[in-house]
């Protein structure tokens, strides 16, 4: 049965010297862009190889043009994925040392909108791996290259003008999954204008987890999204953060809880506020 949500270190360890299944590793940090690389490199899960976030998982940036991670043309995801060894018959696996909170749910999302969805985040990450003591390598692995064949799911992506034309809409809700005080406006230090997008709610990611950065209970989520949704469905809701990195963790926090799939903005705030005329909000709504 394939993984399609979250995995556990105990079900990966079963499988490390399965050729089918694909493990990356996609630590990272956005105020020091090497550490993923070196961390990955002094140890990590075997058989796993390293995924940089701005380099494999994002296009180049273009100053005034995109938002910090903008999402990679099809066909260069086609070709990464490719060299690490994934096609249809693979089980992917990704983790980072945030609770899957940035890269890892990234990648899984990613793989999703591609149409492959076996791909799970290991829940509680390298820290839970290491507290179990499981096997490590370290230095460069690769993985023998297989042809990826994407399926494109255009449907799980909304961009500016979608999100323009929602606000408003009583049939479409708009979350957004940063602190609440970045969404307040407070204490802004990544982006260079604060606040949020009118009508949006707040949904902080950090709050999926639990004190250990595991995933909370599926009772636990369920009640939480069933709250935020109210009587929306999943398909007539998406997901905003700074720049597309964390709302997948609320995606598939939510996914994983059954409730549905919902969509990503996927340029976030770093692309909605290139545009001085689109609206911005401050504080609570």
């Amino acid at each position: 049965m394939p993984y399609t949500t979250l995995i556990t270190t105990e079900e990966l360890a079963k499988h490390l010297d399965d050729s089918d299944w694909a493990i990356v590793d996609c630590r990272f940090q956005l105020k020091d862009l090497d550490y993923g690389r070196r961390a990955y490199e002094e140890s990590h899960i075997a058989g796993a190889v390293y995924a940089n976030l701005e380099v494999d998982l994002s296009d180049e940036i273009i100053p005034g043009r995109t938002g910090r991670h903008p999402l990679p043309p099809v066909d260069y995801a086609v070709q990464v994925f490719s060299a690490w060894g994934i096609d249809a018959n693979t089980q992917v696996v990704s983790y980072d040392d945030v609770g899957g909170a940035l890269a890892a749910s990234r990648l899984w999302w990613m793989l999703r909108w591609l149409g492959h969805d076996q791909a799970a985040v290991l829940d509680g990450g390298w820290q839970k791996w290491q507290q179990k003591g499981r096997v490590t390598r370290s230095g460069v692995e690769q993985r023998t290259p297989r042809q990826f064949v994407p399926h494109v799911r255009p449907e799980l992506v909304v961009n500016a003008n979608d999100v323009l034309q929602s606000i408003g809409n009583p049939s479409f809700r708009l979350f957004d999954a940063r602190t609440a005080e970045r969404y307040r406006g407070e204490n802004e230090t990544i982006d260079p204008v604060a606040g949020h997008i009118p009508g949006a709610v707040s949904a902080p990611y950090m709050e999926n987890l639990d004190s250990s950065g595991q995933f909370k209970s599926r009772d636990e989520l369920r009640a939480k999204y069933q709250a935020l949704l109210g009587d929306f469905p999943a398909d007539q809701t998406a997901f905003y953060c700074g720049s597309g990195g964390t709302a997948p963790h609320n995606i598939l926090a939510m996914l994983h809880a059954g409730l549905g799939e919902s969509k990503l903005y996927a340029g976030s705030w770093s692309d909605w506020i290139l545009d001085p005329t689109r609206p911005i909000k401050t504080g609570n709504e």
